[in-house]
């Protein structure tokens, strides 16, 4: 599902997305379909998918701070298309990793992407199966080396992004049962972490 589209960038692993709305494609994405911590993919021409995850949103609706006089009416869409779609959904994405495919067999490579995304980049939410493609290595083992990126570079909420990325994988039963158990140990501990600086 194609999410929306890159506008600006924060650093060269924290890009700005702009949701697409009604008036560019026929069918928007749900609020659903974009929530905190959701795994998105980037299209750069001839290079592997580059994989972010969502941290942070933001609304931004021109006529909130609007000092002059409004309308007394819903404004007519045929003599006033300048007041239509004004308000925009921003997406602050965290760049993870590439997804690689070698040989017809897909895999993640972890870390900060050395490629740098351009302007107007394509951004599509990943299926299960593509998330569960980059949480394995070459040699087809689960890995989860962009754990410290994360807590780094994951804004204001990076303890609880974090968290909420283990749980959602700890819940995917993509896993077999030890790297299930490894993951659920790791999503135990992040969370006393989480609770015992709350009580400091």
């Amino acid at each position: 599902m194609q999410l929306g589209k890159v506008v600006k960038s924060n650093s060269h692993c924290d890009y700005v997305v702009q949701l697409d709305d009604v008036l560019a494609v026929a069918s928007p994405p749900q609020p659903d379909d974009y929530g905190f911590g959701c795994f998105v993919k980037l299209s750069i021409p001839h290079k592997p998918w580059v994989v972010g995850l969502i941290y942070d949103s933001q609304l931004l609706n021109p006529q909130f701070a609007s000092p002059g006089p409004r309308l007394s009416a819903e404004p007519d869409l045929l003599f006033t298309p300048d007041l239509v779609g004004e308000t925009r959904t921003l997406l602050w994405t965290l760049l993870i990793g590439t997804l690689e495919t070698v040989q017809g067999r897909c895999y993640g490579v972890q870390g900060i992407p050395q490629s740098v995304v351009p302007v107007n980049t394509l951004v599509y939410r990943m299926s299960p199966q593509e998330v569960y493609q980059f949480h394995l290595n070459p040699q087809q083992r689960p890995q989860f080396c962009y754990y410290g990126h994360l807590l780094r570079c994951g804004g204001s909420f990076a303890a609880e992004l974090t968290q909420r990325v283990l749980q959602d994988l700890v819940g995917s039963d993509l896993f077999s049962s030890v790297d299930q158990r490894a993951l659920a140990v790791l999503c135990k501990e992040l969370t006393w972490r989480n609770t015992m600086a709350a009580m400091r």
